[in-house]
């Protein structure tokens, strides 16, 4: 069994029992505090905002469909097709469209490349839960995707997270209520150093245009009523022109 099943059977197993209730998975939270204010950082670095885009690992489809209102042509995909069970469920005026994609298949990438031409990337918090031998796979992937003119938006945590998280899981109740089915179906997250990520986007033929550092908000709150938040940094990415 390849890395990637394993990972892909990791991910079915997870969406199959995730809740169709908004915001019951740790990492669904509104568009509102993600993909709003990431937008503030990529649309206006965009060579070309009419080209399609591309949210790679959508899940159920929150943030996808949030993108959909403000690009012409949005595309969710996602590994496992339980994810896009539940997107497609969310979104029955087909706002967007969904498929499913191993990026870090290349030849996966490329024909989809070949099917929609150059594409913009949008990929929160997805690397940093590869295992570490399908990360360089998965960066050379949005590469074949993005083409000569589309731009990758990557947000990851820091390595300043790692600790957070330590803290969150092992409290006296153990890890918080969404965050239990994660490490339950072996997904729990992994350490990207913070210079590991340029080093995969230059190996991978991209540059890094802007990066800069935000929090990846979750769904979760601790016992007092503060929202968790995690450490994290974002790139923009793409070959120069």
């Amino acid at each position: 069994m390849s890395v990637t099943s394993r990972y892909r059977e990791a991910w079915e197993g997870f969406w199959r029992e995730a809740p169709e209730e908004p915001g019951a998975v740790f990492w669904d939270a509104d568009p509102a505090v993600t993909a709003a204010r990431h937008l503030a950082f990529f649309e206006p670095r965009l060579v070309d905002a009419g080209l399609p885009l591309i949210d790679l690992g959508c899940g159920n489809g929150t943030q996808t469909r949030f993108l959909a209102d403000r690009f012409p042509h949005v595309i969710g995909t996602d590994l496992a097709a339980a994810a896009l069970d539940h997107a497609r469920r969310a979104d029955p005026a087909g706002q967007a469209t969904y498929r499913q994609l191993d990026a870090a298949e290349k030849g996966e990438a490329e024909a989809l490349h070949a099917e929609l031409g150059d594409a913009n990337v949008y990929m929160r918090g997805v690397l940093h839960q590869c295992e570490p031998g399908d990360r360089q796979p998965l960066v050379d992937g949005i590469a074949a995707l993005l083409g000569d003119r589309g731009r990758a938006f990557l947000v990851e945590l820091s390595e300043a997270a790692r600790p957070v998280l330590g803290t969150l899981v092992q409290g006296s109740d153990g890890p918080p209520p969404k965050l239990a089915p994660v490490f339950r179906h072996g997904i729990a997250p992994g350490e990207v150093a913070d210079d590991a990520v340029p080093v995969y986007l230059g190996a991978a033929g991209l540059t890094v245009l802007a990066s800069g550092d935000l929090p990846l908000t979750t769904t979760e709150f601790l016992p007092e009523g503060t929202r968790i938040e995690l450490p994290s940094r974002w790139f923009l990415a793409g070959r120069e022109i």
